[in-house]
């Protein structure tokens, strides 16, 4: 009953805020879209950025999930993590009010206070090291990748806020993954 309340209360954030800003998006309306009570609402997510967090360690689940059911695609680790990337960046660039959302809690958020946060980091991280074959990561090989997490994220916030076409977005993270994962050691080419 609880995931299923949890679940209802993310489908409607995601439905509000594919809609409109997230600032436009109020946490009694998300209570009333979701048919659960505000109390409840606030008793699993204390504030918009709890709920933006919660909704993009969602996302990152079902990311992960789509990851184990797919064949891993082939080419050097680059090429492989920029296969994970643009596959979740189409679909995040199709939502810009969600996406911004979710980001901008993602990246505001403290980590202290927002436990989905280090959950999220660590899950993306662990994610794409496996995609590129490194199953025992050096202190190098973690900063690499999260180095590429936040480059991710700021091309990404640079697309949504029209700085740079969905082309460019593209053509952005493939350099970005071909420049700092060239030194990623034990990855399987």
């Amino acid at each position: 009953m609880q995931q299923q309340r949890r679940d209802a209360i993310l489908q409607a954030t995601a439905a509000l805020a594919a809609e409109k800003p997230a600032d436009q998006v109020q946490m009694n309306e998300v209570a009333r879209a979701a048919g659960v009570a505000l109390g409840t609402l606030y008793r699993y997510f204390p504030s918009k950025t709890h709920l933006f967090v919660g909704l993009m360690a969602d996302r990152v689940d079902k990311m992960q999930d789509g990851i184990h059911r797919r064949k891993a695609p082939a080419g050097t680790a680059a090429d492989r993590v920029f296969d994970v990337l643009s596959r979740a960046t189409r679909p995040m660039l199709r939502q810009p009010h969600l996406t911004a959302a979710m980001l901008n809690s993602l990246n505001t958020a403290d980590a202290t206070a927002v436990a989905e946060v280090g959950h999220i980091d660590r899950q993306v991280r662990s994610m794409l090291l496996t995609i590129c074959g490194v199953d025992d990561p050096g202190p190098q090989d973690i900063s690499l990748m999260r180095l590429v997490q936040h480059t991710w994220h700021g091309i990404l916030q640079s697309s949504l806020n029209g700085r740079i076409s969905a082309d460019e977005t593209e053509d952005e993270i493939q350099l970005a993954c071909r420049l700092i994962l060239a030194p990623l050691s034990g990855a399987s080419s």
